[in-house]
């Protein structure tokens, strides 16, 4: 996410560190360094030179110039405009008063609609609501099939009829809600390959008749400016209400990110990375401009763990490693539930600093958990809890087991001495969130 735009910028933040003194006219030659980042990003020109004006007028000031570390300070001015481009806050759906609330997906055909409204059921459920999805697509080929399909991988029901008035279909699901005790609707509607007079008029008849609560527009992080064009037509005949960015694991330069916002003036609700039914994430700001401009997002990573990781687990693990049990099988726990955060591309994105080490070549596939997971599993159960046993003849069927090396597992059992080192000092008093991360 954002890799290019990041690579870009980090080199022009360089060179302003690298001055001892800034004026005007450095200043402006790095601001049109940044201006030729954001357009190679794909970022609408127009929001493009708003920002570097607006960049500009704070950075030239004297408070800036006459600084012992002038360039941090234009640094933190482009954070700080990036976050107010972005959107400044974080805007949680709005659904107040009486159930069933309706939340209504809209956007153009393969936009992610029917996985985002999923991802919707599943994280509502997860806070507390009793969601149902609704099968509001009567256009496209096995569209409630896949719904039905996505459903049961979110564990949230879905409502959908034989009949193709989707109007009908959301007015008898909202009933059904409501003698079912489903408290929030998520309608996943049709979208066209291009906006249509048809498709509009569709949705204007559903917005009319449900009166929903929330109107998210779903935007291909991959299309770029497309997105962004969508967005404004959209907006002109529906009014929606927030904006979900999705796809954005992709190869994209991110363009529609940064510039989706600024031109409909609606805030971003949701972020979408990842296949994974649990890779939506509501949208910060902050978080994200430090992603995009290498600070990393701890508070996120933070996040991801506490979510992942029960304090059950975690107090078991710490006895463990105060009293030195720490062992292959807790070290192959503690691996499963990094990997269960997500991607761990993603993850090295959240960790300041570790986004330069990625785009420098370091490998962040998962490849090495899974070898890690073969060598474990090709040992004995004896040897998994007594590690101090593998002499050089065990390490030799060892590696034929799992299609390694013996030097592969001479690394894998340094890799485990000094992670449980390093979590036997962690867990003196520190160890509150299961994966060691700065609070």
């Amino acid at each position: 996410m954002f890799e290019q735009l990041s690579e870009n910028l980090e080199k022009v933040f360089k060179k302003l560190r690298g001055r001892g003194k800034l004026n005007e006219d450095n200043i402006s030659e790095g601001l049109r360094e940044v201006r030729r980042a954001l357009l190679e990003a794909d970022v609408n020109y127009r929001v493009a030179k708003d920002f570097i004006r607006d960049v500009r007028e704070k950075a030239v000031g004297q408070e800036v110039l006459e600084s012992i570390t002038p360039g941090q300070q234009v640094i933190k001015i482009i954070h700080d405009e990036m976050v107010g481009l972005l959107g400044s806050e974080h805007s949680d759906l709005q659904l107040d008063g009486s159930p069933p609330h309706i939340v209504m997906a809209v956007g153009l055909q393969g936009s992610g609609k029917t996985t985002f409204t999923a991802k919707l059921g599943a994280h509502l459920r997860e806070h507390g609501r009793q969601p149902l999805l609704v099968a509001a697509d009567a256009h496209r080929p096995a569209a409630k099939d896949q719904l039905v399909t996505m459903g049961e991988k979110a564990e949230v029901p879905v409502y959908r009829a034989e009949h193709n008035d989707v109007v009908g279909t959301c007015t008898e699901a909202r009933e059904y809600a409501r003698k079912h005790h489903r408290d929030t609707l998520i309608l996943d509607t049709a979208g066209r390959l291009h906006i249509d007079a048809g498709m509009m008029e569709e949705l204007r008849d559903v917005k009319q008749a449900l009166q929903p609560d929330e109107i998210l527009f779903i935007a291909d992080g991959m299309t770029g400016q497309d997105a962004v064009k969508a967005a404004s037509q959209f907006q002109e005949s529906l009014d929606f209400d927030g904006i979900v960015l999705t796809k954005m694991d992709g190869d994209a330069r991110g363009g529609a990110a940064l510039s989706i916002r600024a031109v409909t003036g609606r805030p971003i609700k949701f972020m979408s990375a990842g296949e994974s039914i649990s890779s939506l994430e509501p949208f910060y700001p902050e978080r994200l401009a430090g992603r995009i401009l290498g600070m990393g997002d701890v508070v996120s990573l933070v996040e991801k763990a506490q979510d992942t990781i029960d304090e059950e687990s975690v107090e078991e693990l710490s006895k463990k490693l105060q009293s030195n049990q720490f062992t292959l099988e807790d070290f192959q726990e503690q691996l499963q539930q990094i990997r269960n955060m997500g991607p761990l591309d993603q993850l090295m994105d959240m960790i300041p600093g570790m986004g330069k080490m990625k785009r420098q070549g370091l490998s962040v596939d998962g490849s090495e958990l899974d070898k890690v997971d073969a060598i474990i599993n090709s040992m004995t159960r004896e040897e998994r809890r007594n590690p101090q046993i593998l002499d050089g003849s065990r390490r030799r069927r060892i590696a034929r087991g799992s299609g390694t090396s013996v030097g592969e597992i001479n690394q894998l059992m340094k890799q485990f001495r000094q992670m449980k080192k390093m979590m036997q000092q962690m867990s003196r008093g520190k160890m509150s969130n299961g994966l060691n991360l700065p609070m």
